[in-house]
């Protein structure tokens, strides 16, 4: 007799504890349930994965290019700037009057002037011509400069005129460094040095173009692009403008899985993007006796410009000026395998696949029939 109360005992007990089976992660019906949370004071949104979701962030994504953020850009190198050095000559018409004169064979006398040694722009931004005094020169071009001397000379010299010349430019220059040959700045000129002139210059990238990627950082705006992309699109291969810093890095993205997956780890990608549909190859697909086929989840942090402007507006945002958002796949249906080809994984991204409600009920089944037998087992041996 107390055999049997010491089993029923210990059935009841299994039982009890059948309400708190081990879970790798939320319910889908916790995670659906989310949209009434919130995180780091911001409403957390649920977003059904769908061509028109899809769309909104391809939009976004392409709006976050080089060409889109910095725009084309100009040349540089016809704006003098402190640390320049330039070169000035100085003619004059016959009869010279300041300067010498020479003559060719044609016996034509054509004035010029004597060696005016190059000049380099001070600190205050001003340089010395003779006869003419302190000249300045930062922030203007050649030929604004060269229409300051000849006015200045007007009087002094017999129909001067002015050539000024950058020798050398050391106030326009860009940055570059990171996972390339040489980190060092690079002059810029009138030439117009585009982005992958400036990558070339160092050696080029020491990582495959494949996985590395490049960031621009200009006047307070930071963008990043694969490098395999800027080369595809020639478009996006911008003019560099000075003061840019360039970085070029090797793989900086990761996801993780989580959850009913063959193998939750934090994967690292190429810079050159990764799908939603290769994320899951990567860690071995979902797990078919465990996974919720309606429950693929991916959480974001994201930019409510890629989101619908309604959901943009209405939405509470994190301190940073995201918006957390799931968003849900149901890999169900057959055209959920178009969806995730085509939604693109990012930074950060968490992806968590939930159990299905029959990998629970198992785990109740499986309980009670352990209590079972070690009823039946007790009783036989009482």
């Amino acid at each position: 007799m107390i055999g049997r109360q010491v089993a029923m005992a210990l059935c009841l007990a299994a039982l009890a504890g059948c309400v708190g089976f081990g879970r790798s992660g939320p319910t889908t019906g916790a995670v659906k349930a989310a949209g009434q949370q919130s995180y780091a004071s911001g409403d957390i949104q649920i977003i059904n994965l769908s061509d028109d979701a899809i769309a909104r962030m391809q939009h976004y994504a392409q709006s976050q290019h080089f060409s889109d953020i910095f725009g084309k850009g100009v040349p540089v190198g016809t704006v003098i700037g402190t640390g320049d050095v330039l070169d000035i000559g100085v003619w004059e018409a016959p009869p010279a009057v300041l300067f010498g004169s020479a003559h060719v064979e044609t016996g034509m006398s054509v004035s010029q002037g004597a060696t005016i040694p190059q000049q380099v722009v001070g600190e205050d931004g001003t340089i010395t011509v003779p006869f003419v005094g302190q000249v300045a020169v930062a922030g203007r071009t050649p030929e604004q400069v060269e229409h300051t001397i000849v006015s200045r000379l007007a009087g002094k010299a017999h129909d001067p005129q002015v050539v000024v010349r950058i020798v050398s430019n050391e106030a326009q220059t860009a940055t570059i460094l990171g996972e390339v040959g040489v980190s060092k700045r690079v002059p810029l000129t009138a030439r117009g040095e585009r982005l992958l002139d400036i990558v070339a210059s160092t050696g080029g990238p020491r990582q495959p173009v494949g996985k590395t990627t490049i960031q621009i950082a200009r006047d307070g705006k930071v963008a990043r692009m694969p490098l395999e992309a800027i080369i595809r699109d020639p478009s996006q291969n911008i003019i560099i403008q000075p003061n840019d810093v360039i970085t070029a890095m090797f793989q900086p993205y990761s996801f993780t899985a989580l959850g009913a997956v063959a193998k939750s780890s934090e994967v690292p990608f190429e810079g050159g993007g990764l799908t939603l549909a290769q994320a899951l190859g990567r860690v071995g697909g979902l797990v078919d006796q465990q996974a919720n086929v309606h429950g693929v989840f991916i959480f974001r942090l994201e930019d409510p410009a890629a989101l619908d402007p309604a959901v943009a507006q209405s939405a509470k945002r994190t301190r940073e000026g995201k918006i957390p958002v799931i968003y849900r796949l149901d890999m169900g249906q057959a055209r959920s395998l178009f969806l995730a080809q085509d939604f693109t994984i990012q930074d950060h991204d968490v992806i968590f696949v939930s159990n299905a409600p029959a990998v629970d009920l198992q785990k109740f089944i499986n309980t009670v029939s352990s209590a079972a037998f070690s009823v039946v087992a007790v009783t036989n041996a009482n």
